[in-house]
Formats: C-alpha cells, sequence, structure tokens
C-alpha cells in the first residue's frame, strides 16, 4: 500500500511536467515562427532593394556608357573643329599674303599711273604752249582728263570743205603737234575724223559716197603726215573714221556744224581693255 501511495505523486508530477514542456514548445514555436516571417519579409525586403540598387548601378553605368560615347564624340568633334581651325588659319594667312600682295602691286599701279599722268601733264603744257595762236583763235582746243589727252581741230584750219588734203596751214599746225608726239611712247595716238550732218555733195559722191568715207579719209591723211612728215612712231598711231555719229554740238547752226566738222587727236593708255572702252 505504500508503494501505491508513492507512485500517485510521482506520476501527477511527471504529468505536470509533461504539460509545461509542451505549452513552453507551442510558445517557442509560435515565437520562433513569427520571427522567421519576419527575417523572410526582412530577406525578400533586402533582395528588393539589391534588386533595385542593381538596377539602379546597370541604370548608372548605362548613363556612364552613354556620357564616355558623347565624351569620345565631343572630342573628335574638338578635334575634327580643331583640324579646321588650323586651316582656316592657313587660309587666312594665305589671303593676307595676297592681299598684302595685291595692295602692293596696287600701289605700284597707282605710283605709274601718277608718273603716266604727270608725263601727259607736261605732253599737254608742251602742246598748249606751241599752239597758243591757234588755241587762243578757237581753233585748236587741247584738254586732258586724269590719263587721257585730246587734241581737237576744226575742219578749216586743215581742210578746205570736202577735201582730205591738208592745207599749207594745217601742215604747219601738224608738225607742231607731231613735235610734241614724238616724245610720247606709253599711248596710243587715235586720229578721229569727224563731219556734220549734211550729206556730201553729188560733185563729191565718186570720191566720197557717204560722210564715212570722208571722215576716214580725212582721219588717214593726218596719220600718215604725223608718222611721215613728224616722225612719230607708227606703232602707236591708229586712224578711224566717225562720220556724223559723233557730235560735240548741234547740226541744226551754222556754228555747231562748224563745231563738229573736225579732227581730233585722242591719247589714250595703251592697255588694249581701255582702248577698247574708249572705242565704243
Amino acid at each position: 500500500m505504500q508503494r501505491s501511495y508513492l507512485f500517485v505523486p510521482l506520476l501527477v508530477a511527471g504529468l505536470l511536467t509533461g504539460c509545461v514542456s509542451s505549452s513552453k514548445y507551442r510558445e517557442l514555436e509560435s515565437t520562433t515562427s513569427a520571427e522567421r516571417a519576419t527575417l523572410e519579409k526582412d530577406i525578400a525586403s533586402l533582395r528588393s532593394q539589391v534588386a533595385s540598387q542593381r538596377e539602379e548601378v546597370a541604370r548608372r553605368e548605362g548613363q556612364i556608357t552613354s556620357l564616355n560615347q558623347k565624351i569620345a564624340s565631343l572630342d573628335q568633334q574638338s578635334t575634327d573643329l580643331e583640324a579646321k581651325k588650323a586651316g582656316l588659319e592657313r587660309d587666312v594667312a594665305a589671303l593676307n599674303d595676297r592681299l598684302s600682295d595685291a595692295e602692293k602691286r596696287a600701289a605700284e599701279a597707282t605710283a605709274q599711273k601718277d608718273a603716266e599722268i604727270n608725263r601727259l601733264k607736261g605732253t599737254y603744257d608742251s602742246l598748249v604752249k606751241d599752239l597758243k595762236s591757234e588755241i587762243s583763235k578757237g581753233e585748236i582746243k587741247v584738254t586732258q582728263i586724269r590719263d587721257k589727252l585730246s587734241v581737237q581741230m576744226v575742219e578749216k584750219i586743215l581742210f578746205d570743205s570736202g577735201k582730205a588734203e591738208i592745207k599749207p596751214q594745217g601742215k604747219e599746225v601738224l608738225s607742231k603737234v607731231g613735235q610734241v608726239l614724238q616724245g610720247v611712247r606709253d599711248k596710243q595716238i587715235r586720229i578721229e575724223g569727224h563731219t556734220d550732218s549734211v550729206p556730201i555733195s553729188v560733185a563729191l559722191r565718186q570720191q566720197f559716197p557717204t560722210n564715212w568715207e570722208l571722215s576716214a579719209v580725212r582721219a588717214t591723211t593726218v596719220l600718215r603726215y604725223l608718222e611721215e612728215k613728224a616722225g612719230v612712231d607708227a606703232k602707236n598711231l591708229a586712224a578711224v573714221g566717225y562720220g556724223p555719229f559723233r557730235p560735240v554740238a548741234s547740226n541744226d547752226t551754222p556754228e555747231g556744224k562748224a563745231e563738229n566738222r573736225r579732227i581730233e587727236i585722242s591719247l589714250t593708255p595703251l592697255d588694249v581693255t581701255e582702248v577698247l572702252k574708249e572705242l565704243k
């Protein structure tokens, strides 16, 4: 009987001990599950953050790659621009050299032209001096405009009406003119024949069909006299007849017609272009 009494308390104690352990286990299990869930949630969050960070890193790396490409492109553009700049600087230097050379040539040409004008002024002064009497009578007019000089002689001092033979007085005048022109080497000496608008008379038409022929023959006659008698260099001489088509006065009055019947000796530049301009 004593053994029975001892067994019961031990059994109760064992049962009580077993009940506490199971409760704690469940409590621990619940706590562990909660902590695990929290940890898993934290891990998931951390993984999400890691994934997001990786995406950000990838995005930044892409930006870096793009920026590096832009930098490389800008470096190439800079290199190209430097090359263009160097080319432009060479072009500018070449243009400056050409400009300097052109300015030098222009200065030389201006100096030559000024010297030419001064020489022509000497010719003008000599003609005015030698033809003073004829100029005062209005038979000859001498004009100079820069590098062009003109000696205008009315018909009556050189020719009889409708004639192309030089009168003695005309030969005297042309000898004076020729003496001055002998020293001219850098000019074209052009002899121009001009008439009024009155048609050639019937009696003279066989010799001079129109005023064209009369003006041309008179100009040629003066040219030959200057060459053969006055000794002017033939290489610089030229003759042209303009007929009535370049009047200097109205053909409606006797005075105007008298002015238009004339011989002009023009000194112009030897340059072909300048001569052609004068002939237009």
